[in-house]
């Protein structure tokens, strides 16, 4: 392991990285759709160029190394990873004539159809400007992805109507209706085996998963810019997570991630209070409801948290299998590479309010009563977080010597090369 120092984490840090996570996470962002989210990371990429390379595949993944990166065996090369998109609508059609209101639009993510009732959406146009609608139908069997209708709701009559669907298009992206984000005091349920209530500082917004750990990866990578022993360290951003994997299955299969790289996954994984509670700390995800991630990695990360842990008391962390959803790194693991996570606690997963009480209403073959609302992450967590992958980072430092080979694929090959047959579409689209 690297004795090399963890830079220290500043209240100015902290300002900027939150004003960081305001920004990205209210951004629109849809599988295959993510050009504000690349337009964001483009500006912040500007002023750094003279010390990082760019590169980017035609699936729209983008890899960010450093110019002084060490070349040749001796790179053994970390690369922090987050995906671009959120669940999402895209604009299919634009309703003209009697359909004039009207618009078609196919769902790119995973969320559960009770909440698609008559719900509110905002579509946003080419110029940035949102128009309200209100979803009519849901055709939940439609492939690859659900399709809604849904009807402009401007003010002003027809007229109006016609205007905003005048400046609608085909590819459009549109997101559920919700408050503007927002960090402040929420209250969060006991810590297990604890009956006291909590006072946390969180962000609530429109996309915690996976954005805030793109700004977790790009606080993380700033931090330790000008630090040679941080030298092997890098980024991936990926494409079309929510709908298969496809930008990194896409980066895995035509050799875009350097050889022998080991990725250290980020991502945002639905918390469940009396086990993965937001607000004691990010999460070292040692595998997900499809696999187990490659062990000597994770170990190593586990390993280096303890002895951080250990001389800086107030940093806190959770290591958990968190099996409420699948990640990437079960897709590198598929095709041969080292892959583990971290991830954040994540309240109203996939913007899906009071997630377990309307399961539990499906389960019981009830009508629940779901309403959409904003993620949450507790804003120390997320802090915990650019921590915690700085100390990962450092304990997978090249003079570490003999490192973990070979992620196990668990037999998920096949089925991740019939998930890119079936959605890499949104690739083109």
């Amino acid at each position: 392991m690297s004795t090399a120092p963890v830079p220290s984490i500043s209240a100015r840090h902290r300002r900027e990285w939150e004003l960081w996570l305001l920004q990205v996470t209210s951004l629109p962002t849809a599988a295959g759709r993510e050009q504000l989210v690349h337009a964001w990371i483009d500006a912040w990429l500007a002023p750094r160029l003279d010390r990082v390379r760019v590169a980017r595949d035609t699936a729209g993944n983008i890899l960010i190394t450093r110019r002084d990166a060490p070349r040749g065996r001796a790179a053994a090369t970390v690369l922090v990873t987050a995906h671009l998109d959120h669940p999402a609508f895209v604009v299919t059609r634009v309703g003209r004539g009697d359909r004039a209101g009207m618009v078609d639009l196919e769902f790119r993510g995973g969320v559960l159809d009770p909440y698609f009732r008559r719900a509110q959406i905002e579509i946003l146009d080419a110029e940035g400007a949102g128009h309200a609608a209100t979803i009519d139908s849901l055709d939940a069997k439609a492939r690859p992805f659900k399709r809604v209708t849904a009807t402009l709701r401007a003010t002003g009559g027809a007229a109006a109507r016609r205007a905003a669907a005048a400046a609608i298009s085909n590819g459009d992206i549109a997101r559920w209706a919700l408050p503007a984000p927002r960090i402040g005091d929420m209250e969060l349920d006991p810590l297990p085996g604890s009956s006291a209530a909590r006072r946390v500082r969180c962000l609530q917004t429109h996309a915690c998963d996976d954005l805030a750990a793109v700004v977790a990866a790009l606080a993380a990578f700033d931090l330790t810019l000008g630090l040679k022993s941080f030298a092997h360290v890098g980024l991936l951003f990926t494409t079309a997570e929510e709908v298969g994997f496809i930008g990194a299955i896409h980066a895995a299969r035509t050799g875009f991630v350097p050889r022998g790289a080991r990725l250290i996954n980020l991502e945002n994984s639905r918390s469940f209070p009396s086990d993965s509670p937001m607000g004691a700390g990010p999460i070292l995800r040692v595998g997900d409801r499809m696999s187990v991630f490659t062990p000597s990695l994770t170990n190593a990360i586990g390993d280096a948290l303890t002895a951080h842990a250990t001389t800086h008391h107030s940093f806190q962390w959770q290591r958990k299998l968190m099996p409420g959803g699948a990640c990437e790194s079960t897709a590198f693991a598929a095709y041969g590479l080292d892959s583990t996570c971290l991830c954040l606690p994540l309240g109203n997963y996939h913007n899906m309010g009071r997630l377990s009480q309307v399961q539990a209403a499906l389960t019981a073959k009830a009508t629940p009563a779901a309403k959409v609302a904003p993620e949450v992450i507790a804003i120390a967590d997320f802090h915990g977080l650019v921590e915690m992958i700085v100390v990962a980072a450092r304990a997978l430092a090249p003079a570490q010597g003999r490192r973990a080979r070979g992620g196990t694929s668990g037999g998920h090959k096949a089925l991740m090369e019939k998930l890119y047959t079936e959605k890499s579409v949104v690739l083109r689209s």
